[in-house]
């Protein structure tokens, strides 16, 4: 096998563009390791022989990581010849095994496709870059067939160029590049890749698109590669302008720590910042996004209800509240029995995970909770209702759900408050107030009560 020599480049069809090994070097940003993903098909081939020529310029390492994905019979074969081509060009070789096998209703391309971002992400050093053959054609499919499920610019602008990955980064430096700039140089130099036999099954879309509807449009429009692939930068760049306006809108409605969005300065947005925020606010929780009709819903529902209403939107992994004037965003609520109680010593933080929050208690002194025998027979009950009790400092009885509303509670945390009993007696409603009586006085040791679902108020 004959090996491509420094400086030589790749020249993308109808443009006076090149990729040299030195344009590629510009491309990469400083790391301690650079990987690349290597299948062993063409793409990945011609970019891990492209780096090998160039490893001695690099910053940081160079080494090669292959996944098996165990879902084809050749799958191991392609190991082997994978591990193969590294040992010829002297570059280390990882293997990554997942199990890649699509479940019901998923399809098979999606599912491999999963599988291996996810392990690669898990994998990947901590500031390393890991780097793939995606090229200008793949662009133009990826924003086809977003296009055709009806995405909006996110899912149009399809692959980015530099991106996030688990620890490190992921880079794809030939977005510029043609297939067949990319097939003219692995012919010319002669290497040996691997031909995926499922690449042309035309019952995968990508397949269909790639060998029967690309070659009819582009007979019709050449250089339509190279004209979507602009285009998908051009959608690139207006999610970074709606990212910066979700930042500033953001920094405008959000009114606590918490990430609590006010429903009245929302409601100053046009119907487009507001879906734009909304987005933005669900993505900096780390939470799916909503589909558009959910996401109308929780502009309907949520934006236009009654001020007393206490309207729920939710979805697989994620949910929005809203109570008075806030809008909550939550991963969806445990199942809760309120009927269970607990016993607690106040040592240790006490995990109640059917309510969905820490227990814990904090050494004061002159304040809190007294501590005295009473505090050693601690049990933790929650909310059946029409509880009433008289908070420290107050001459009066309040029925709790009085106080919830006063201490600005919204309607799905009250169950989950942990009430403390002493004996019978309800001494303390944890977060929020210690009973007439039962507090700490002047130099007296008392705790202080911590429950980790506290809203803000």
């Amino acid at each position: 096998m004959q090996h491509a020599t420094s400086g030589c480049c790749l020249t993308v069809n109808s443009s006076k563009s090149k990729l040299s090994t030195r344009q590629l070097l510009k491309k990469l940003p400083r790391a301690p390791q650079y990987w690349v993903a290597f299948s062993g098909g063409v793409d990945s081939h011609v970019l891990l022989q492209l780096l090998a020529d160039a490893r001695r310029q690099l910053p940081g390492s160079l080494a090669a990581v292959h996944v098996n994905h165990q879902i084809q019979q050749q799958s191991d074969d392609w190991e082997i010849h994978c591990r193969s081509v590294c040992e010829e060009l002297r570059i280390p070789f990882h293997l990554l095994r997942v199990q890649g096998k699509a479940r019901a209703g998923e399809s098979p391309e999606a599912a491999a496709r999963t599988a291996r971002y996810r392990a690669l992400a898990d994998w990947l050093p901590a500031n390393a870059v890991l780097t793939t053959g995606q090229h200008q054609d793949d662009q133009a499919e990826t924003l086809l067939l977003q296009l055709f499920r009806g995405a909006g610019p996110r899912g149009l602008a399809a692959m980015p160029e530099n991106s996030a990955l688990g620890r490190g980064r992921l880079l794809r430096p030939f977005l510029e590049i043609s297939r067949q700039a990319i097939l003219s140089y692995a012919r010319e130099h002669r290497l040996r890749w691997i031909e995926d036999p499922s690449n042309t099954d035309t019952r995968y879309q990508r397949n269909l698109l790639r060998q029967r509807i690309m070659p009819e449009l582009q007979q019709h429009w050449p250089g339509l590669g190279k004209v979507l692939a602009r285009a998908a930068g051009h959608q690139a760049d207006q999610i970074e302008l709606a990212q910066t306006l979700a930042a500033l809108d953001y920094r405008a409605c959000c009114r606590s720590e918490s990430g609590c969005l006010s429903v009245t300065a929302l409601l100053c947005l046009s119907p487009a910042r507001q879906r734009n925020l909304l987005r933005y606010w669900l993505e900096q929780a780390g939470l799916p996004l909503p589909s558009r009709v959910l996401l109308e819903r929780i502009r309907a529902e949520m934006l236009s209800g009654r001020q007393d209403a206490s309207p729920l939107v939710h979805w697989p992994g994620a949910e929005v509240r809203r109570y008075r004037d806030g809008l909550y965003s939550m991963t969806p609520l445990p199942p809760h029995d309120p009927a269970r109680r607990y016993r607690w010593d106040f040592r240790e933080p006490l995990s109640l995970d059917q309510a969905g929050g820490i227990l814990s208690a904090t050494a004061v002194t002159g304040g809190g909770l007294r501590v005295d025998d009473r505090a050693g027979a601690m049990d933790i009950r929650f909310r059946q209702g029409g509880e009433a009790l008289q908070p420290a400092g107050r001459h009066h009885h309040h029925r709790l759900k009085k106080l919830f509303q006063e201490w600005g509670v919204p309607d799905w945390e009250r169950d989950r408050v942990p009430l403390v009993y002493s004996h019978g007696a309800l001494i303390a409603v944890a977060g929020f107030c210690v009973c007439e009586g039962f507090q700490a006085t002047a130099e007296q040791a008392g705790l202080d009560l911590q429950w980790s679902r506290m809203p803000e108020i």
